[in-house]
């Protein structure tokens, strides 16, 4: 009889699973399923963090400089980001909690037109067009009506981002394909998808990436809930000190390939290891937070601090910047200090300089 999970066992499989070897960027997006975006550069944005370490000589930017030429997207899954196009079928027609009133309808109507007969348009083009005003953005404050109308016209699909100039989303009018598959199996579909990209999960982790599916599928909420407590009844699992947790079918949480290796590696704030801050309490035993929204007095860890991996422990954190031509990290430990491990010290070193090269400051 095999001995019982444990948590050592969940952590090397996290850390392994992720962490796959390095590959082209459009099959490292395959394997991801999504990869969120953030506009924050702290050194650089979240998505680009993210795969600096899952794409073989990956520099910052270069996805937005690739884009447009991979079967890739920008759109809303559990939250916006990038994922392969073959996704959007289990997305669209998505079809908002919140509907549009007559004269919102009437105005994104009009700017599809116009978009339609000009081709890909940078949101100067539209506002020159139109002049809708100001509005309450979603978090509360003001912004210009006509990019809040674009923003909706987006997630609604009836517009698509064919490229960014200068970080700013250029649109083009989109019909997306159909798809034959039911709505239950669209929802089995999409439930597996983050199951792979963030397993393992406790239970509760799980039902939260269900609600949160439901965003980018808000048409499938019923079908989301209804296969989240199939899920919970069928799929891979098991009770580890008091817990249920799920991983995806077919994978070994014990697999011996799941060992270690002695990088030390800096994470994106939203890199799937770390993503889910209950996963992340359970795994490492300490609170991470993201605090670049938190007042300064406030932060605990700093403005944009980077979880820092080692083996399969996540041991502290560094805020990063580039001073100077070179990059300077400022790093915290959950010990107090740094581990007093010549390995650890050269592995720190060498992650610094993957950074400046990831960075463009080989020079």
């Amino acid at each position: 009889m095999p001995s019982p999970l444990t948590l050592a066992d969940l952590r090397r499989y996290a850390v392994a699973r992720s962490l796959f070897k390095p590959t082209t960027l459009g099959r490292a997006i395959d394997k991801l399923g999504f990869v969120q975006a953030d506009p924050i550069r702290a050194p650089a944005r979240a998505q680009d963090l993210t795969l600096r370490h899952r794409v073989l000589d990956y520099r910052a930017g270069d996805l937005e400089r690739r884009y447009a030429r991979l079967p890739i997207e920008e759109d809303f899954l559990v939250n916006y980001g990038f994922l392969p196009r073959a996704i959007l079928a289990l997305l669209h027609p998505r079809t908002p909690r919140r509907a549009w009133d007559t004269a919102t309808r009437r105005r994104a109507q009009n700017v599809l037109a116009f978009i339609r007969e000009h081709g890909p348009c940078h949101p100067r083009d539209v506002l020159a067009a139109f002049d809708h005003g100001r509005t309450t953005n979603y978090w509360g404050g003001e912004s210009n009506a006509t990019t809040h109308l674009l923003d909706g016209m987006h997630y609604r699909g009836l517009l698509r981002v064919v490229r960014r100039d200068a970080g700013v989303r250029v649109y083009a009018a989109v019909d997306h394909a159909g798809d034959d598959r039911s709505p239950s199996q669209k929802a089995e579909a999409l439930l597996k998808l983050v199951v792979q990209k963030y397993a393992p999960l406790p239970s509760r982790s799980l039902g939260h990436l269900t609600s949160m599916l439901a965003g980018g599928a808000p048409q499938l909420r019923p079908e989301l809930k209804r296969m989240l407590a199939h899920a919970r009844e069928t799929w891979p699992s098991a009770e580890v000190e008091g817990l249920r947790w799920y991983w995806a079918e077919g994978e070994n949480p014990r697999s011996a390939r799941h060992a270690p290796d002695d990088a030390v590696r800096l994470l994106a704030p939203f890199d799937p290891i770390v993503w889910d801050r209950l996963r992340f309490e359970l795994l490492w035993q300490w609170v991470y937070r993201f605090e670049a929204y938190t007042p300064a007095p406030k932060r605990l860890r700093g403005y944009y601090a980077l979880p820092l991996l080692w083996h399969d422990r996540v041991i502290g954190w560094a805020n990063v910047a580039v001073r100077d031509g070179e990059v300077n990290a400022q790093a915290g430990y959950v010990a107090g200090k740094a581990p007093h491990d010549a390995g650890f010290r050269r592995g720190l070193a060498d992650e610094l300089q993957r950074m400046a090269v990831f960075l463009g400051l080989e020079g």
